[in-house]
């Protein structure tokens, strides 16, 4: 019993030593590589097996997506774990973040319609939730960590390597406090606006927050969208009354901010609906947690603590109300060419799907038009057939969507582990 015990307690302070090593040699290439040093010493990257069962597997279940006339969608490229994308400015390459520790550079080096290689980004560095991506620009990465934002010049340029430059718009435990630092709504996503300006949105750390966190949530930010600029200065709190947005985009020809907003569980399989969101100045209140779309929330069976939760005024209501519980995720403008003159100017939406609704729902592409006044058209499904009907499960669940140079788009799926690009051609 004694010698048992006694090699539990080495191997513990093995494991420890050894979680304690890798932390410090992650801080220290942390700071080589913040100096253009060399932090790593094996310059080779192991690449993504792009083929075998696995990708056969993944273009079979492709057979069973329904999209328009005309339109065809095909496996760009195996990404595991793949979420949210940033295009590239001047390459056809590709950054992808995850919920876990990987970055992945997608490279098309033949500007195919296939990826020719996937490779971690800057794998000496302890990503901890890099699900947010995005360029400035100029041409810089930034990566919003679950609570760290970094930004990565030239990246495109200087990714075949382990070593690459980096910068600290914000350091670890400074986009939330730690006390706030949850499993639960910890995915990022970022923007850089037409003002040059970094936004990024803060879940929420609750299903709804608890009445003493309320205001504290909104002065934080949390719950809401910061912006800043990008060497981290000016913070500010530009939005506030979401419960967990997941994606956000510009609309190019007049600048408003638009995005999603994931829905309050615990309600029963067809309310709260999940939201699209218009943002046209700074400091408006989209009314959460008092109202989830038109439902009203506070008082009601998720949050009865809140019932004397004075209703704010001027409460902004969604564009676009979606059906409960499909967890409505990224999406873009499309900006694009390729596809028809209707969908120009226009939202694709990633539906992630439900997961505690009976029957499941979602896992699909939504596309909203917008109207010549600036406000949404009537929302239609535009990609389904990631849900199977006959069995229930899910042979996907996308995430993201992103525009292509050549006008495709791109969706990235985080359960199969893909990312898929659709096309276009006059049937």
């Amino acid at each position: 019993m004694r010698v048992t015990k006694l090699y539990a307690a080495l191997w513990a302070g093995l494991m420890a030593m050894s979680v304690t090593s890798a932390g410090h040699a992650a801080e220290a290439s942390m700071e080589n590589m913040k100096q253009m040093k060399v932090a790593s010493s094996d310059l080779n990257i192991p690449l993504v097996d792009q083929g075998g069962k696995n990708a056969d597997a993944i273009r079979a279940n492709l057979k069973n997506i329904k999209l328009p006339p005309g339109f065809k969608i095909d496996l760009y490229a195996v990404v595991p774990d793949a979420r949210h994308m940033a295009v590239a400015p001047s390459t056809n390459m590709l950054f992808v973040g995850t919920r876990k520790t990987r970055v992945w550079a997608v490279t098309n080096r033949n500007n195919g319609d296939v990826a020719t290689e996937v490779k971690a980004f800057a794998p000496s560095l302890d990503f901890k939730n890099p699900n947010g991506v995005c360029f400035t620009p100029d041409g810089f990465l930034i990566v919003a960590e679950h609570n760290r934002v970094l930004t990565f010049p030239a990246a495109e340029f200087f990714y075949e390597g382990p070593d690459v430059a980096v910068g600290e718009i914000l350091p670890r435990g400074k986009l939330v406090p730690t006390e706030y630092e949850s499993y639960n709504h910890g995915a990022r996503t970022c923007r850089v606006g037409p003002d040059n300006k970094l936004y990024i949105t803060v879940g929420q750390p609750y299903n709804v927050p608890p009445a003493d966190k309320v205001q504290e949530f909104r002065t934080l930010g949390i719950g809401g969208i910061l912006r800043m600029n990008l060497d981290g200065s000016g913070r500010e709190v530009y939005a506030v009354g979401m419960r967990n947005s997941v994606g956000q985009d510009f609309n190019p020809k007049d600048g408003s901010l638009w995005w999603t907003d994931n829905q309050t569980d615990g309600l029963g399989n067809d309310i709260p609906p999940g939201e699209l969101n218009r943002s046209v100045k700074p400091g408006q209140d989209f009314g959460y947690p008092y109202w989830n779309g038109h439902v009203k929330i506070a008082g009601g069976p998720a949050a009865p603590d809140l019932k004397d939760l004075k209703e704010p005024a001027n409460a902004v209501f969604p564009e676009v109300e979606f059906p409960a519980h499909q967890a409505q995720l990224g999406m873009t403008f499309y900006s694009g060419k390729m596809f028809p003159a209707e969908y120009r100017g226009g939202i694709f939406v990633a539906s992630h799907g439900s997961w505690n609704r009976s029957p499941a729902s979602g896992a699909l592409i939504n596309f909203v038009p917008v109207k010549a006044d600036g406000h949404a058209g009537q929302s239609t499904v535009f990609a389904e057939g990631w849900l199977s009907k006959d069995t229930g499960t899910y042979l996907g669940r996308p995430v993201d969507v992103a525009v292509m140079k050549d006008g495709s788009l791109l969706v990235s799926d985080d359960y199969a582990g893909a990312i898929y690009r659709i096309s276009y051609s006059a049937p």
